[in-house]
C-alpha cells in the first residue's frame, strides 16, 4: 500500500525529537515533523495537513486514546464519500468533559449548522484536494470546526460517520475543562461565527 505517517511535535522538550528521529531510521514510511516553538492544536494539525502528501488524509492524537487499527473501516468507507468522521462509542472521559462535550456540540450546531456527532473526536479522513481548499484561519483548538464549516458549505462535499472505540487516557494530562480554557475558547468560538456566517467557498 501507498502509504506515510506523519508525527508532528509541537514543540515538545521531552526527548520526543530524538524519539521522532530513530523512528524515522527504522521505518521508511514514518517522517517527524518538528516546530521549534508550540504553535497549539490548530497550528500542529495545519502542519500535518500541509506536509502530508498521499491523496488521503487521516489524523489523530497521539495520546493513545484510540485504536488505530479502526482506520481500516474508514478506508473501507471513503471510496463513497468526500470525508469520513469518527465518534466515540463510549467516550472514557469524566463526566463534566461530557458534559460540556455535548453542550458544546449543539451550541456549535446551532451557529454554523454543522450536523456532526462527535466534531471534536481526534479520527478523521479527507480527501486532501478538499483540505487544500481550505485557507484557515484559526491556530486554537477549533480548528475542525473551522475546517467543517467551510467544507460543509460546498455542494459538492458528502461524509459519513462511524463509530470508533475510546480508551481511557493513560497518560498527559486533560486541560480541555480548565475554566482559563474553556474562556478561551468561547472567545475564539463567537469570533470564528462572526468570521465565517456569511462565508461563500470558492467557486460557489
Amino acid at each position: 500500500e501507498d502509504f506515510e505517517i506523519l508525527a508532528i511535535n509541537d514543540g515538545s522538550t521531552d526527548g520526543t525529537r530524538m524519539v521522532l528521529d530513530e523512528l524515522e531510521k527504522e521505518i521508511p514510511e514514518f517522517r517527524g515533523v518538528h516546530h521549534e516553538i508550540n504553535q497549539g492544536y490548530g497550528g500542529a494539525v495545519q502542519t500535518g495537513f500541509r506536509s502530508a502528501t498521499k491523496d488521503l488524509v487521516f489524523f489523530s492524537d497521539g495520546d493513545g486514546q484510540f485504536d488505530i487499527t479502526e482506520i481500516s473501516l474508514f478506508l473501507d468507507a471513503i471510496d463513497d464519500y468526500e470525508a469520513v468522521l469518527g465518534f466515540r462509542k463510549a467516550r472514557q472521559d469524566p463526566f463534566h468533559r461530557k458534559v460540556f462535550a455535548k453542550c458544546w456540540g449543539t451550541l456549535i450546531r446551532i451557529l454554523f449548522g454543522i450536523r456532526v456527532r462527535d466534531l471534536d473526536c481526534a479520527f478523521k479522513m479527507f480527501r486532501r484536494e478538499h483540505i487544500e481548499s481550505i485557507q484557515f484561519e484559526t491556530q486554537g483548538a477549533m480548528i475542525t470546526t473551522e475546517l467543517l464549516a467551510k467544507l460543509s458549505k460546498r455542494p459538492d462535499f458528502t461524509f459519513t460517520q462511524i463509530g470508533v472505540t475510546h480508551l481511557p487516557r493513560t497518560a498527559g494530562e486533560q486541560s480541555g475543562g480548565s475554566p482559563k480554557v474553556v474562556l478561551r475558547a468561547f472567545k475564539e468560538l463567537f469570533r470564528m461565527y462572526g468570521r465565517l456566517k456569511n462565508y461563500q467557498p470558492p467557486n460557489v
